[in-house]
């Protein structure tokens, strides 16, 4: 079976439907969100109307629990404030009710998924050390693998290494090891390439590959400027930053 994991569309439709059409090609049986579909671009609405559509398991993001007011922008720094705010503003009634349900975790038995850190939305993993305080959590939920988001940074990190792979990197996978894994940011990448990013794991070959799509920065960037969102929302899509 595969897996596509997204994550971090951060409403960047453009982004959003590059992947999708990329995945469609990758003879892919499911596909999982692990977070953070609204937040900092300006297309929230139809982002969310295409998980709802897709039916596409979805994650509880921290952008996510602001813009359903389950939580409010404690620490968003002046940029992600004021477009989290207009997001409130945008939602519908019903997408707003709709991220109000989504789940912290989810387990699909041969891996489970969370956003930030295991039971913290709002926590960062960037390596081992991070990794290390949450490894109960895969005790608790039987498996070996755990796919996160938030940090917008592919990242592997196993046995007390981590990987930054580039495009194409296959991973394989041994069930004895423990492996967290980040599959990068569909909607604003900030490991310095500004490509859409995502994986893929396959039950079968015990692989998990990242991929990077193309997609037209230019029209996410005019719909940002158009929202009168920051400027800086735009320009760091053409730096993956």
């Amino acid at each position: 079976m595969k897996f596509a994991l997204i994550s971090d569309i951060h409403a960047n439709l453009e982004a959003l439907n590059a992947v999708l059409k990329h995945i469609e090609n990758e003879g892919v049986d499911r596909i999982v969100c692990l977070g953070d579909v609204v937040g900092y671009n300006a297309t929230p609405n139809e982002c969310i109307n295409i998980l709802i559509e897709r039916e596409i398991p979805t994650i509880l993001g921290n952008h996510d629990a602001v813009a359903c007011e389950l939580e409010e922008p404690w620490g968003f720094n002046a940029v992600a404030l004021p477009a989290i705010l207009w997001t409130r503003e945008k939602l519908t009634d019903e997408n707003r009710e709709w991220l109000q349900r989504l789940p912290d975790t989810l387990n699909f038995g041969y891996f489970a998924c969370v956003h930030g850190a295991p039971k913290n939305h709002n926590a960062y993993i960037f390596g081992w050390d991070d990794v290390v305080p949450h490894l109960y959590f895969l005790e608790e939920q039987n498996v070996n693998i755990c796919f996160f988001g938030h940090t917008h940074i592919p990242t592997i990190i196993k046995e007390e290494n981590e990987i930054i792979p580039e495009d194409g990197y296959e991973l394989e996978i041994h069930d004895d090891k423990i492996y967290f894994i980040n599959p990068g940011s569909v909607g604003q990448p900030r490991d310095g390439n500004s490509k859409a990013s995502f994986g893929i794991y396959d039950t079968e070959k015990n692989t998990f590959k990242l991929i990077r799509v193309e997609y037209n920065i230019d029209n996410t960037a005019k719909q940002v400027l158009d929202a009168k969102l920051h400027p800086f929302l735009a320009e760091r899509l053409y730096a993956g930053r």
